[in-house]
C-alpha cells in the first residue's frame, strides 16, 4: 500500500507538473496570464492542452470534462473523449487550446432567474486557469476535470465561479491600495484565503433506501429520538468505530489523490454525525476542493454500504451541520493581513483590516444573512448547535478592548500571549488571544474570522465572494479617506480612522451568549437586524442598497441579483414541496395502513376479551384505541389540508409570494402533521412501523 506521500497529488495537475512538461517560456507565459499580466494566446494554449492531454492519458484518463458549479450547489459536467477518428478509419487522440479554453451548456437547462429563456440556450464554460485540474474515476472510467466558470451567451454569469472571480479582483484591488498607503511597497499581490470545515452525517444505505423522505429531500420529515441523543456528549471527538475510521481513511486517500489536503477528522456532537476540514488554500481553490470534498464523500459513503447526508438539519431533535468558513487575507510577501502579532511590530494595519470587516458586517448584514438562507438553515439557525440568525462579531474581549482604548485616545496595544501553566508534569502551552465563542455567527479566531452561519449543503463560494466583495467596497472607502490625509504616518492614519469609524460600528460586537433569549432584545435595541428565515431574508438580494455595492464593485449586476433572487426562491419553494410531498406520500401510503392494520389488531383483541374477562380488564385496550383513532384522524386531516395547500401554492404564480405562503402555512402544517405522526410511532407496533426509526438511522453503525 502507497503512503500519504506517495499519493498526495498524484491524480492533480500542479504547475510543478506543468513547468516539466512544457518549455520555459511558455510556462513563463502561463504565469503571466495568471498573474493578469498578458492575455492567454492560442499559441500557449495548444502547447499546454497538449501536455495536459499528454499527462492524463497516461494516468489512465479517456476523456475530459469542463467542471462548473451552476446555481443548484452542485457542479456540473459534460464529458468528451480524448479520442478522435480520421476518415480513413484511423484514430487519434486530441485535445486543443481551444477545448482547453472554452466549451459549451445548455444555459436554459441550469437555474438562471430568467436570464435565459428555453429557446436561448448557448452558453460557455471558460477554463479557471487559477485552479489546478484533477483526474476522477476508477479503472477505465477516467476523466480530466477541467475547473471553468459557467455564463450565458452575452456574457452572464450563470454560476457560483465567476462572482467569486470578480470579487477577489475587488478586494486585492483595495487591499493593495490600502498597503501601498500604509507605507507597503513590497507587496504586488494579495490573495483571499480559506478554510472550509464540512459537517456530515453517515447513516445505513439499507435504512437510507427505504425512507423516501432522505432519499428525495435529504431531511427526515418524521422520526422520534430513542431514548438516548446526544445528551451524554460521548460521541463528540469520541473513539471513531472501526467502519467510520475505514470509510475515512479512504476518503483521505481519495482526497490526497486529487491535491485537496484533508487534514483534520474527528465525530461530531450528534450521533452519527462527522466532520472533515481541509487545510487552507486561496479562495478560488478551497471553493472547488469542497465542491470535490462534497461529492467524494457522498461516492466513497456508497463503496462502505453508507448514505453520506449533507443536509443542515437531517433529523429532528439532535445537532444539524454546518460549513465553517474561516476567511483571511494573505500577500505574496508571506503576511497574513489578519494576524494580530503585527502589533507587536509596531504596525497597526491589522487593527484597519478588522475595522473593515467590522463596518463592512454592520452595514452590510443583511446580504451576508441572505446567503445563508435555506430551507435546510432555517431548521439549524438558532439551535445548541448553530448561531442566530441575528448576525454580529465576536473579537474576544482584549482585541476589542484595544478598540475601546483607541477610541478613548488610549494607544495601549498589549496583545502578549500569556502561557497556560498545568503543573510541573505538562509543559507551558501558549494563551491564544481570544477565547472561542461558538454562539457567534461571526468570530475573529486568532488570525482569520470564521463565518459560522452557512449551511453544510451550500457552495462556500457565495458567502466568500459576499464578504469578498463588502470588505471590498469598505477597504476602497478607507483608501480614499487616507490618501487625503498626507500629513500623517501610517499609524497615526490609522488611529484616526478607527476614531471615526468605530464609534458608528461597534454595535455589531457582541461577545455574549447568542442563545440567551435576551440578545434578541438586546440586538433590536442595538439596531442589528434579525431575518429569522429564508423569506424574510431573501429580498436582500434586490434591495437597492445590495445592487449599488455590487454594482460598484463590478461583481454583480441588477440583472445578475436579480437572477438570483428568483433562483433562490424557486429553490425554496421546490425544495418545501418536495419535503411536504415526501410526507403525504409516506404518511397516506405507508404510515396509515401500518397504524390502520394495529387499530384493527386492536380492536380484534377488545372484540376477544368480552367474552373472556369484565370490561374493566381492557380498559386501557380501549384508551390505547381511542388515543390511535383520534391520532390516525387527525394525521388523515392534515394529509387533507397539505394537498389542497399544495394545489393553492402551485397557482400562485408569483415565485416570492408562492414562498411566503410555502413559509407561513404549509411549512407549519408540517409540522403540525409531524407531531402527530410521531405520536403514533411511539405508540405503535415497533416491529411493524413501516419506516426505519432514528434508532436504525443513528445508533447502528
Amino acid at each position: 500500500m502507497k503512503t500519504m506521500l506517495e499519493v498526495f497529488g498524484i491524480h492533480c495537475f500542479s504547475e510543478k507538473e506543468l513547468k516539466s512538461r512544457v518549455p520555459k517560456d511558455v510556462f513563463k507565459s502561463f504565469k503571466k496570464v495568471q498573474s493578469g499580466k498578458e492575455e492567454l494566446s492560442i499559441t500557449t494554449a495548444n502547447v499546454i492542452a497538449n501536455a495536459i492531454k499528454l499527462w492524463a492519458i497516461e494516468n489512465g484518463a479517456t476523456h475530459f470534462t469542463h467542471w462548473f458549479q451552476p446555481l443548484t450547489e452542485l457542479t456540473a459536467e459534460k464529458h468528451e473523449a480524448f479520442l478522435s477518428v480520421h476518415s480513413d478509419g484511423t484514430s487519434i487522440t486530441e485535445f486543443t487550446g481551444k477545448e482547453l479554453i472554452k466549451g459549451e451548456s445548455d444555459t436554459s437547462s441550469f437555474p438562471n432567474g430568467g436570464l435565459r429563456s428555453t429557446f436561448e440556450a448557448r452558453g460557455y464554460t471558460a477554463w479557471d486557469i487559477g485552479s489546478p485540474m484533477f483526474l476522477k474515476g476508477e479503472g477505465l472510467s477516467k476523466s480530466l476535470y477541467i475547473p471553468t466558470a459557467f455564463i450565458g451567451y452575452s456574457g452572464e454569469a450563470l454560476d457560483k465561479k465567476v462572482p467569486l472571480l470578480r470579487s477577489i479582483t475587488s478586494i486585492r484591488k483595495e487591499a493593495l491600495r490600502i498597503q501601498k498607503i500604509l507605507g507597503d511597497l513590497d507587496t504586488q499581490h494579495v490573495d483571499v484565503t480559506l478554510g472550509v470545515e464540512q459537517e456530515y452525517f453517515l447513516v445505513e444505505k439499507k435504512f437510507f433506501d427505504l425512507r423516501k423522505d432522505l432519499t428525495l429531500s435529504g431531511r427526515t420529515v418524521f422520526g422520534n429520538l430513542p431514548p438516548k441523543g446526544q445528551e451524554m456528549n460521548d460521541h463528540y471527538y469520541g473513539t471513531i468505530k472501526e467502519r467510520v475510521e475505514a470509510f475515512m481513511t479512504e476518503l483521505d486517500m481519495e482526497l490526497w489523490k486529487v491535491g485537496v489536503m484533508s487534514k483534520t477528522k474527528h465525530n461530531e456532537v450528534a450521533p452519527n454525525q462527522f466532520e472533515v476540514a481541509v487545510m487552507f488554500n486561496t479562495a478560488n481553490v478551497a471553493v472547488d476542493q469542497n465542491q470535490i470534498t462534497m461529492d467524494m464523500i457522498k461516492k466513497v459513503a456508497t463503496r462502505h454500504h453508507l448514505a453520506a447526508l449533507l443536509h443542515e438539519k437531517p433529523f429532528h431533535g439532535i445537532n444539524g451541520s454546518g460549513k465553517h468558513c474561516n476567511w483571511s487575507l494573505s500577500t505574496d510577501t508571506g503576511k497574513n493581513l489578519l494576524d494580530p502579532s503585527s502589533l507587536e511590530e509596531n504596525r497597526f494595519d491589522f487593527l484597519l483590516y478588522v475595522m473593515a470587516v467590522m463596518e463592512g458586517v454592520y452595514r452590510y448584514s443583511g446580504i451576508l444573512r441572505a446567503c445563508t438562507a435555506t430551507p435546510g438553515n432555517d431548521y439549524r439557525l438558532g439551535g445548541h448547535e448553530a448561531p442566530p440568525a441575528i448576525i454580529s462579531i465576536f473579537l474576544g474581549n482584549e482585541l476589542q478592548q484595544i478598540f475601546e482604548n483607541i477610541q478613548h485616545n488610549n494607544l495601549s496595544m498589549t496583545t502578549q500571549k500569556d502561557l497556560l501553566d498545568l503543573g510541573s508534569s505538562f509543559p507551558k502551552i501558549p494563551q491564544d488571544i481570544s477565547d472561542r465563542n461558538r454562539t457567534s455567527p461571526f468570530a475573529f479566531t486568532g488570525n482569520k474570522f470564521e463565518f459560522r452561519m452557512p449551511g453544510s449543503s451550500a457552495s462556500p463560494a457565495t458567502p466568500t465572494f459576499i464578504l469578498n466583495t463588502i470588505v471590498a467596497e469598505i477597504l476602497r472607502e478607507y483608501a480614499d479617506m487616507l490618501e487625503h490625509w498626507e500629513d500623517l504616518n501610517p499609524n497615526l492614519k490609522v488611529i484616526k480612522l478607527i476614531q471615526q469609524q468605530y464609534p458608528k460600528y461597534k454595535n455589531i460586537l457582541f461577545n455574549g451568549n447568542g442563545y440567551d433569549k435576551n440578545w434578541e432584545i438586546e440586538a433590536k435595541n442595538l439596531g442589528l437586524s434579525n431575518f429569522k428565515n429564508t423569506v424574510e431574508a431573501l429580498p436582500n438580494y434586490i434591495s437597492e442598497k445590495t445592487i449599488s455595492l455590487f454594482e460598484r464593485n463590478q461583481v454583480l449586476t441588477r440583472a445578475e441579483l436579480q437572477s438570483r433572487f428568483h433562483v433562490y426562491c424557486e429553490r425554496y419553494n421546490k425544495q418545501n414541496n418536495i419535503e411536504i410531498s415526501s410526507a403525504i406520500e409516506i404518511a397516506r401510503n405507508e404510515i396509515y395502513p401500518s397504524v390502520l392494520a394495529y387499530i384493527t389488531k386492536i380492536a380484534q383483541n377488545i372484540e376477544s376479551l368480552k367474552s373472556l374477562v369484565e370490561e374493566k380488564e381492557y380498559q386501557e385496550e380501549k384508551k390505547l384505541l381511542k388515543t390511535l383513532l383520534h391520532n390516525k384522524n387527525e394525521m388523515l386531516q392534515y394529509i387533507h389540508d397539505l394537498v389542497d395547500g399544495m394545489k393553492t401554492a402551485t397557482s400562485i404564480v408569483d415565485q416570492y409570494q408562492r414562498a411566503q405562503y410555502y413559509s407561513g402555512t404549509l411549512v407549519p402544517k408540517l409540522a403540525e402533521l409531524r407531531k402527530v405522526v410521531d405520536i403514533l410511532e411511539k405508540q405503535s407496533n415497533r416491529h411493524t412501523w413501516p419506516i426505519p426509526s432514528y434508532y436504525d438511522l443513528l445508533f447502528t453503525l
